[in-house]
């Protein structure tokens, strides 16, 4: 199984943007797909977004909560997708996890639908 490894949480301002990285170790997961989520204290863990692939193109889809504010995106050649945030809101404020689908199934936003799953970083926006 791949190995995830997120970094670049930290504290910022409401307003404030900050770039999450997820790298994998062991496998390539350049045909997999991946999935941002994020846990809140008392909440569950909820879906933020999530990449995958189709032939040459790839294709995102966000929950409706971060639309238009985050994107996320992947170099393979690193073997590292990335999640960049913008317009921060304290209701942002998480623990935020990368995971893998060795299936490269679309628009999964299951918790349960992901193979590997890193250790989180936390993100905290101040108001």
């Amino acid at each position: 199984q791949v190995q995830l490894a997120e970094s670049g949480g930290g504290l910022v301002q409401a307003g404030g943007s900050l770039r999450l990285s997820c790298q994998a170790s062991g496998r390539s997961f350049s045909t997999y797909a991946v999935g941002w989520f994020r846990q809140a204290p008392g909440k569950e863990r909820e879906f933020v977004a999530t990449m995958w692939s189709g032939g040459n193109t790839y294709y995102a889809h966000y929950a409706v909560s971060v639309q238009g504010r985050f994107s996320i995106s992947r170099d393979n050649a690193e073997n590292t997708v990335y999640l960049q945030m913008n317009s921060l809101k304290p209701e942002d404020t998480a623990v935020y996890y990368c995971a893998a689908d060795r299936t490269n199934t679309g628009r999964r936003v299951g918790v349960y639908e992901y193979d590997s799953w890193g250790q989180g970083t936390q993100v905290t926006v101040s108001s």
